[in-house]
């Protein structure tokens, strides 16, 4: 995959919505295709997960897997499609059998919502990532934990196997994208932004060697200046005057002017005064998805125009017809970026909610689409050779 700039987007045939689907009573959180793309997997706050059959007129439900106690956050396919795997607020991540829809195992070991999971590429091994903050990688025919990884300081957001299955990455709140060895469990790699804003998604190139991060956008930048007064004696003169930047959701309470006294009674004695604090906003970052070469720790490309302040919306790469990525968005549209020149190529309107989740067909020119609430459909989108 090359990052050289091209300076005219290249022209596509439109996509147009084909097929709309209502799969789930409640919000979508994710879906994806199987490898060899007969297969659409839908999961649902509802608590349930939907493995639809696809075909160039419709798109029918094969099988519904009920069994979790909550809703469910991920969903994934092993690579020769027998078994489904679920992600769920119950802690738990569940394996079933996609002929039957039965339960084949149930994994037990995070002791928090369990967000975002996915086969190795041998379909032996799978690793999950939650909000107790670690990675966990199991094993398929088992069911047994082979290795937790202590991976962040915050919720995993993401997890994902690189194509030979030889290395893990995992996203998360606390503004890192991490690189694990899979097989010895030891972090090779670190990738931190300037600003570490919060890592909503992350996922392989793939050709394995880029990282396509995405990073909420919401995020405000406080400069504080702190000074401090002992017993009528003015301390910064002697500590300097304490300054440090915060990052904050831009819809929190913030306050620029704070002052507090203090009174404490230390073994020496007792000290009383006054701190006061104070900042300014520096600006709101606007990080978009950037493509990382994970190798160099550099971000190469960054795709912006969508919308992501609040959730953790997927992107997919699209390699059918030309190199392309897709996002989803929180103005309830999905927008796709040819991948060299940046360029906003399409805007897919028809949702009524945000699209938080989008997948990518692995051999045709089809685009799935997730989204919340308001809307809680899934969106079949097709190119049409004649929509220029």
């Amino acid at each position: 995959m090359s990052t050289k700039d091209t300076t005219t987007p290249q022209k596509i045939p439109k996509y147009i919505q084909s097929q709309t689907l209502t799969p789930h009573k409640r919000p979508i959180s994710s879906l994806k295709f199987s490898s060899d793309g007969r297969l659409l997997a839908t999961a649902s706050a509802d608590k349930s997960a939907v493995v639809h059959s696809l075909s160039a007129a419709s798109t029918t439900v094969s099988t519904t897997f009920t069994g979790h106690d909550h809703g469910i956050s991920d969903v994934a396919f092993s690579t020769d499609s027998r078994l489904l795997a679920t992600a769920s607020d119950d802690k738990t991540v569940k394996l079933w059998d996609v002929s039957t829809g039965q339960a084949v195992k149930t994994l037990i070991g995070h002791t928090n919502y369990v967000f975002s999971l996915n086969f190795n590429p041998h379909s032996n091994l799978i690793v999950s990532g939650s909000f107790d903050e670690t990675v966990r990688v199991w094993d398929v025919k088992s069911g047994k934990c082979l290795k937790v990884l202590p991976a962040h300081s915050d919720p995993v957001t993401a997890v994902d196997f690189n194509r030979d299955g030889s290395m893990i990455v995992s996203s998360s709140y606390d503004g890192l994208c991490r690189i694990w060895d899979a097989s010895t469990g030891h972090c090779v790699k670190t990738l931190i932004d300037d600003e570490n804003p919060p890592v909503s998604f992350v996922r392989f190139s793939p050709n394995g060697k880029f990282l396509l991060v995405g990073t909420l956008d919401n995020t405000l930048i406080l400069e504080w200046t702190m000074e401090i007064t002992c017993m009528g004696v003015d301390l910064n003169p002697l500590l300097g005057c304490f300054r440090f930047r915060r990052l904050l959701g831009a819809e929190s309470d913030v306050v620029l002017e704070h002052e507090r006294s203090f009174d404490w009674e230390l073994t020496y004695g007792k000290f009383s005064g006054m701190w006061k604090a104070g900042g300014r906003r520096m600006g709101i970052m606007r990080k978009g998805l950037r493509l990382w070469n994970f190798s160099t720790g550099k971000f190469l490309k960054t795709y912006t125009g969508h919308v992501n302040e609040k959730y953790c919306i997927s992107s997919a790469f699209s390699i059918t017809n030309g190199k392309y990525i897709v996002s989803g968005s929180e103005d309830n549209c999905v927008y796709l970026w040819e991948l060299q020149s940046r360029k906003v190529v399409q805007k897919l309107e028809g949702h009524t909610d945000t699209v938080i989740s989008v997948a990518c067909h692995p051999t045709e020119n089809m685009i799935a689409s997730g989204a919340l609430g308001n809307d809680n459909t899934v969106r079949i989108w097709t190119q049409g050779k004649d929509n220029m």
